[in-house]
């Protein structure tokens, strides 16, 4: 069997907060993960497992106690502000479970605005139609979100995440605030998106139906992890 191309390395990861009297609260307690290149991975938790602190040191959003994360060979947690900054902007893109759309701009600016965050250089049009005929939303470029479905919104988010061609998708409970039906179907579009275009995307879930469609599943709980494959 080939062996798999990582993308991102956490090791040892450990999160620690401040308690009074001197404690200490440890978030994660030296949790190691492996990210496939191309692949859907899942973190798998109840809220409080840890598994959202963990997606934001991945992306460098925060950083870790102890321990390393590397994104595409190079030490994320070492950089600077500056630098994290630029990698979260260019290389990064981001889903949330409460969608994020700007209400004001239809579907197609959403996904237009994220490329001139990005720094997009080729054309932005092409490239917005290119997207949401990914998600299945090219006859729904000109609505806004209030026109729109949950899932439909979920869609745009998705179209948005991945337009600046990011290395990696990071999918904080995207479908937290879905049915199950609707929910199935976004987890469908970030499998298709793996296999048509080679999309990286980690998805934080607590809902167990997800972990035979993962690629690789790490589950966490306290702060710990508990098995991965």
């Amino acid at each position: 069997m080939a062996e798999e191309n990582i993308i991102l390395s956490a090791q040892g990861i450990k999160k620690a907060y401040p308690l009074p009297g001197g404690e200490q609260f440890y978030a994660l307690k030296g949790v190691s993960v492996d990210i496939p290149t191309g692949k859907l991975t899942i973190l798998k938790g109840r809220s409080g497992s840890g598994k959202t602190t963990l997606m934001n040191i991945m992306c460098g959003l925060d950083q870790p106690t102890e321990g390393k994360v590397y994104f595409a060979g190079k030490e994320l947690d070492s950089a600077s502000d500056r630098e994290r900054t630029r990698i979260r902007r260019t290389d990064i893109g981001f889903v949330f479970q409460s969608v994020a759309l700007i209400p004001i701009m239809t579907a197609a600016e959403n996904v237009e605005y994220a490329l001139r965050l990005s720094g997009w250089k080729g054309d932005r049009q092409a490239r917005v139609r290119e997207c949401l005929e990914l998600v299945g939303l090219g006859g729904r470029m000109a609505h806004f979100p209030t026109e729109m479905s949950g899932g439909e919104q979920q869609r745009v988010a998705i179209a948005r995440a991945i337009a600046h061609n990011p290395k990696l998708v990071f999918a904080d409970e995207p479908t937290g605030e879905l049915d199950t039906n609707t929910a199935l179907q976004v987890v469908k579009i970030f499998k298709e998106l793996n296999s048509s275009q080679g999309v990286t995307i980690v998805m934080t879930t607590h809902d167990k139906g997800f972990m035979e469609i993962g690629d690789r599943v790490y589950s966490l709980e306290n702060g710990e992890l508990q098995n991965g494959n």
